[in-house]
């Protein structure tokens, strides 16, 4: 029993490392979800990982239900973008790209699109020991009738598991 319950601590601990993502604020008509983490690779491999998105994307969060339509062209006025089948979406537009240092869009991803709000996502990435810092930030804001504040923890949910895919995909591992 006693083992049980060791590998029952362990295992929480584990998870609890893993789960970085966090909601900083929620509110009727805004929200903002935060993670850091260090990344086992360089700031040039780690922005080339993050730019190549259809790699690591979960398909589950995407409307064709396959990531390998998404792309995202790392420039100003970059299209962060899902095509199929004569279909496309605009998931965000890059509105800032220092290659190995920053990639920010503006972005409301998935049923955000269809709320009127706006939402702007940062990836920085600075080198640290071991490999890299990055740090995410995912800012929407919108007027109270949003409910941005119960779509939060959903929001933080599949951020959570998206960054995990990317570094599991920048260590080179499979997402």
């Amino acid at each position: 029993m006693r083992s049980h319950a060791l590998a029952a601590a362990i295992l929480l601990s584990a998870c609890a490392l893993a789960a970085h993502a966090e909601v900083k604020e929620a509110a009727l008509d805004h929200l903002l979800i935060q993670d850091t983490r260090t990344v086992h690779a360089s700031p040039d491999k780690l922005y080339a990982a993050l730019t190549d998105v259809g790699r690591w994307w979960n398909s589950e969060h995407t409307y064709s239900g396959d990531a390998t339509h998404l792309s995202l062209k790392a420039e100003a006025g970059g299209c962060f973008c899902e095509r199929w089948d004569g279909q496309s979406v605009e998931h965000g537009r890059v509105i800032w790209a220092a290659p190995g240092h920053v990639i920010r869009l503006d972005a409301a991803l998935g049923p955000l699109q269809a709320m009127a709000v706006q939402g702007v996502m940062t990836f920085t990435l600075k080198p640290a020991p071991g490999g890299t810092a990055l740090q995410f930030d995912y800012r929407v804001n919108g007027s109270a009738a949003s409910g941005l504040d119960k779509i939060a923890p959903a929001a933080n949910a599949m951020w959570m598991d998206q960054l995990q895919r990317l570094q599991r995909y920048a260590e080179k591992a499979a997402p």
